[in-house]
C-alpha cells in the first residue's frame, strides 16, 4: 500500500527537499503541498492524506492548532511535526494537539522515511535525539500556559502577533471586531500580560508564531 503524504512547510526549500527525499522510498508517494497551517486544514479532507508533514511554525495557523483542528476532523490522519524545537514544551503540546511524530528539522532528512512508516503503522515516532525532554504524561506533566486558552482565542493570539488588525481577524474567522478584541482582551488576562509586546514575545517562546 502506497503512503500519501502531505507536506505544510511555509519553506519553498524545505518542500523540495522532503519531496526529494520521500520519492526515494518506493511505499511513499507525495500528493501535495501547502504553506500554511489554513491550508493544511483546508487540504486535508481534499487530499486525504496517510500522512501530514506538518512544520510548527508557519502563518496564518501555526503547526501545532493546524494539528488540533485536523486531529479532530480527521483522526485517522498521522501528523508528524517537523520543528526547530528541541523543548519539552513544544513535544507536550505537539502530542497533546493529536500528533504521532514529532522530529527535529535538522535531523528530518535522515529519519522522515522511517517516522512516515512508524506512523503510518500506527506508532508514534519522536527523534532518539528528543528522548531525554519528552514529556511522560501519564505521570502528569505540568500545563502549558497556552492550554488555558480556547482554540478561537489561540487563534486570534496569532493574528494579533502578526500584525493583523480586528477588521482583518473578524473577515478571517468569521468574527465581528467587537468579538475579536473580546477575544484579545480575555488571552490577554488569561495569560497575564497588558501589552502587544509581551503578547509577541509570549508567542514567540511559545511556538505559536515564527520570528520570521
Amino acid at each position: 500500500m502506497t503512503i500519501r503524504v502531505l507536506l505544510a512547510d511555509d519553506h519553498a526549500l524545505m518542500r523540495e527537499g522532503l519531496r526529494a527525499l520521500l520519492g526515494t522510498a518506493a511505499d511513499i508517494h507525495v500528493i501535495g503541498e501547502v504553506r500554511t497551517g489554513r491550508e493544511a486544514e483546508r487540504r486535508v479532507p481534499q487530499l486525504c492524506p496517510h500522512i501530514v508533514l506538518m512544520d510548527i511554525s508557519m502563518p496564518d495557523l501555526n503547526g501545532i492548532e493546524a494539528t488540533r483542528l485536523i486531529h479532530a476532523r480527521s483522526p485517522a490522519v498521522g501528523i508528524v511535526i517537523l520543528s526547530m524545537h528541541a523543548t519539552a514544551e513544544y513535544v507536550y503540546r505537539a502530542f497533546e494537539a493529536g500528533a504521532r511524530g514529532y522530529l527535529l528539522k535538522e535531523m528530518a532528512f535522515g529519519e522522515v522515511i522511517a517516522a512516515v512508516r512508524t506512523v503510518h503503522h500506527g506508532n508514534q515516532y519522536l527523534s532518539p535525539a528528543l528522548a531525554a525532554v519528552m514529556p511522560d504524561r501519564a505521570s502528569g506533566h505540568s500545563r502549558s500556559p497556552v492550554d488555558s486558552l480556547s482554540t478561537r482565542e489561540k487563534q486570534v493570539l496569532q493574528l494579533v502577533v502578526e500584525g493583523r488588525t480586528s477588521n482583518d481577524i473578524a473577515k478571517m474567522l468569521c468574527l465581528s471586531p467587537k468579538s475579536v478584541d473580546t477575544y484579545r482582551s480575555r488571552l490577554m488576562a488569561k495569560l497575564g500580560v497588558k501589552e502587544i509586546s509581551s503578547l509577541v514575545k509570549f508567542a514567540l517562546e511559545h511556538g505559536l508564531t515564527s520570528p520570521n
